[in-house]
């Protein structure tokens, strides 16, 4: 590569394993070309770690973290023609550097599927059951405890890592359980629309509107969406980046309040929290 040009990551790596023998991508650098959920901290990180198999020797180049593991069949894998670890196995090798909910986030984008009666169908890159059995067949990795805490909290069915963040938050809350994606259904038992989060036992769903729900076409369908999930008789609280800070203290009310009207008898008061200067309204509103 010409020094001081502006490669790319996928250059990078394309570069640098094609030098190196029985190399491939490893670590926090495969899980951005398997283009994982990361915090900022990583996606501004230039390193690239570079591994071989248990015996080949670890790999020393400059500008490289050179690893050395116990590597299986099922370890590898191809990106844009690269050798990399494969899905599994470097969600397994990135555990000890990632926190329980960022994990959580990375997890939840791995097993995601929907199988709908209306949208496009999607499959999971791994199934779930098939990503926990791997795990367990790792008991001594680098943390693989905090792995294994965080397993307990995915769910089928995350679309970005801020719907993961609310339902953690919801689970934690005191709030009754949400599930993903399920479909609300006319009388007639039609499925219509399948929320983010949704509580049947209470009518109540949450949905979380991203910086992509700011176009003007994307905002006429969540009109739509409102209004046919108040059609249907249940409660819906439309969640947004502002109201995640804080322990996502404002989502929760409002929740709380959506699930009160639903029924709930909210047993810690939680929709009796202040909204004060909270909301884009009056600031002498509720």
């Amino acid at each position: 590569m010409p020094q001081g040009m502006n490669v790319s990551l996928l250059d990078s790596c394309r570069a640098i394993t094609s030098v190196t023998n029985s190399s491939l991508i490893s670590h926090i650098t495969a899980a951005k070309l398997h283009q994982f959920r990361l915090p900022l901290r990583y996606l501004t990180n230039e390193e690239i770690h570079l591994s071989k198999n248990l015996g080949q020797g670890r790999p020393q180049r400059s500008r490289v973290h050179g690893h050395e593991l116990s590597l299986t069949a099922r370890d590898y894998a191809m990106v844009e023609g690269i050798p990399v670890t494969s899905v599994q196995r470097t969600l397994v090798d990135i555990a000890a550097i990632l926190t329980v909910n960022e994990l959580v986030a990375v997890a939840d984008q791995i097993v995601c599927a929907h199988n709908l009666h209306f949208g496009p169908r999607k499959l999971p890159l791994v199934e779930i059951s098939e990503l926990n059995a791997y795990i367990a067949q790792h008991p001594h990795q680098r943390g693989i405890r905090t792995l294994t805490a965080a397993m307990k909290l995915v769910r089928v069915g995350a679309d970005s890592a801020p719907e993961t963040q609310l339902r953690l938050s919801i689970q934690r809350s005191g709030l009754p359980e949400f599930i993903c994606n399920f479909e609300i259904r006319d009388n007639a038992g039609n499925p219509k629309i399948a929320p983010d989060l949704s509580c049947p036992r209470y009518r109540t769903c949450a949905e979380y509107d991203g910086a992509h729900h700011l176009s003007a076409e994307q905002q006429s369908k969540d009109h739509d969406r409102n209004f046919l999930t108040s059609t249907l008789g249940w409660h819906q609280a439309v969640i947004n980046k502002n109201d995640m800070g804080n322990g996502a203290r404002v989502a929760i009310i409002k929740i709380a309040r959506m699930l009160v009207l639903g029924g709930w008898n909210d047993p810690e008061n939680l929709a009796k929290g202040s909204l004060l200067g909270q909301l884009h309204v009056r600031k002498d509103v509720f």
